[in-house]
């Protein structure tokens, strides 16, 4: 029998029914540092590289020019924790427990009251990269729960600087705490207490944080010669949007223009430090966002699609599809544009391969390596499954999308206002009851109708080919689905951020109250 060595939290590695856990492909020596650029709430249309027409993104525009832009880049949930969970999982959330049966079809997440997060039984890509020998730090928002069996340093990071939710707030600490921002394991101070965040003006000067933490942590690992992987995950587009001071009243498009004028600045100071420190060939660097852009939040909080219908929360094109950008000088062709169909689980599938190891075996992993397509400009014929909680909303194969379910959100949350798809109303496609198409599923060819405005005609040759082809993609992946169990069901006031590792030391432990836990309410 095999020996079996330690890995995090404990867990042990060893042969199992399906083969290793994790296996080498080579030699353990990878050289190859990682670089993970997520936005939080970034649409589609947000970059000049895609279309946006002020042209404020020159940063990121230049990286596209250098590297490889992807047109058909999507996520695994239009939410923002289980986006997350899959990119770092390589599996679905319905897979990982990133969803909820608490409604059909419901957008959950983790708000500071939830219950649960991330399971000990999901192997995290920085897990699986410490056997290589990196150094993994994340910088800005975890979201994979809050409590202290999810913290991200239990969970293959080295390092943390940021918050395990959203900068919500402020509160006042009696009937919910401030969100803590983290330093490794202990809190450094609360947002909007500690870490000053104005509303009124939009001025904040995290992202110039964020950045700081990354310079240092890339020179202190490009000193000590070991490979790193930075997953920077910040958050300055999320409402309430910010930005710091220089950067406030410069952009065309407000407010949040001005945050994404800062995250571009920053990039390009990530990139340039990459190549003056004379790493920049041994350096793979991907940028994405964990769902489309906001539009109940826009435009002055909130982001473009482009083209695309509806956004954030919806499984149309404008809720999931991504701008994705790959950058590795001296690996990956300059000027690239791939129509490859992409996730932000292949992420975790392609840092594996970058780092000689290949993707747990002992589980479904619905991430592949894009190493092929980035350097090879090969193309991958592979399904995207939109996932809504525990439905499967709609697929896409080649150019063709059908939806098996429609819903933008409910009538009574649109009557106080909430609207996912503001300006695009299109009859029997965004509706406000959930309505099935499982039998005669809503069809659309992306090609000539990326704003699925136009199902084809159930008659028509098309259709059926189409459909024929996708059904049986559907009924092949549901007879291997084994959903995970849920975490994202249970709410607890008792579980928020009271008293947070490291209170004691600042004075800022708080008081929780009687543990009550309830179904999570979750209206979308």
């Amino acid at each position: 029998m095999a020996s079996a060595a330690p890995g995090p939290r404990g867990l042990r590695w060893a042969l199992g029914p399906l083969g290793l856990c994790w296996a080498l492909l080579g030699p353990a020596t990878a050289t190859t540092n990682i670089v993970l650029l997520l936005m939080d709430d970034m649409g589609w249309g947000d970059l000049g590289a895609f279309g946006e027409p002020s042209k404020e993104t020159p940063n990121l525009d230049q990286m596209a020019a250098e590297g490889m832009l992807f047109l058909d880049f999507y996520t695994a949930s239009p939410l923002c924790s289980p986006s997350r969970a899959a990119l770092l999982t390589g599996r679905l959330p319905v897979r990982n427990g990133f969803y909820t049966t608490n409604g059909h079809a419901r957008n959950a997440y983790t708000p500071q009251d939830i219950v649960g997060g991330i399971p000990d039984s999901e192997l995290l890509l920085p897990e699986l990269l410490k056997k290589a020998g990196y150094t993994n730090k994340i910088i800005g928002k975890w979201h994979l729960g809050h409590r202290p069996q999810f913290h991200p340093l239990r969970h293959g990071f080295d390092e943390w600087f940021g918050s395990p939710n959203c900068h919500f707030g402020p509160y006042d600490s009696t009937e919910r705490p401030n969100i803590p921002v983290y330093r490794d394991w202990d809190m450094a101070g609360r947002y909007y207490e500690d870490f000053k965040i104005d509303l009124k003006t939009g001025e904040a000067n995290l992202t110039q944080l964020y950045l700081q933490e990354a310079l240092d942590f890339i020179s202190k690992q490009q000193a000590s010669q070991q490979p790193f992987f930075l997953y920077w995950a910040i958050d300055a587009t999320h409402a309430p949007v910010y930005a710091s001071k220089q950067f406030l009243g410069t952009s065309q498009r407000g407010l949040y223009g001005d945050a994404v004028r800062e995250i571009d600045d920053s990039v390009g100071k990530i990139l340039k430090h990459l190549q003056q420190l004379g790493i920049s060939e041994d350096t793979f660097v991907f940028f994405t966002s964990d769902n489309g852009a906001a539009l109940i939040s826009a435009p002055k909080q909130g982001g473009s699609n482009g083209p695309f219908l509806c956004g954030k929360q919806t499984t149309f094109e404008g809720g999931m599809r991504e701008p994705a950008i790959a950058w590795w000088p001296g690996h990956i062709p300059a000027g690239g544009v791939s129509h490859q169909l992409g996730s932000v689980m292949d992420l975790f599938s392609t840092s594996l391969s970058l780092a000689g190891l290949q993707p747990p075996s002992d589980r479904q992993i619905d991430g592949i390596d894009l190493l092929p397509v980035i350097l090879q400009g090969k193309l991958i014929d592979r399904p995207i499954f939109y996932y809504r909680g525990n439905e499967l909303m709609a697929v896409r194969a080649g150019l063709y999308k059908a939806h098996y379910w429609t819903w933008s959100n409910s009538w009574e949350e649109h009557s106080k206002g909430i609207d996912f798809c503001p300006g695009q109303s299109v009859d029997g496609v965004t509706t406000h009851t959930q309505e099935e198409h499982t039998y005669l599923p809503l069809l659309f060819h992306l090609g000539r109708d990326p704003g699925e405005k136009y199902p084809l005609s159930f008659a028509s040759e098309e259709y059926q080919q189409a459909v024929e082809h996708i059904s049986g993609l559907v009924q092949q992946h549901k007879a291997t689905l084994v959903p995970g169990q849920p975490q994202l069901n249970v709410c607890d006031q008792a579980v928020m951020n009271w008293a947070p590792p490291g209170c004691e030391k600042l004075g800022k432990c708080l008081k929780a109250p009687e543990s009550d836990p309830k179904k999570c309410s979750w209206p979308h």
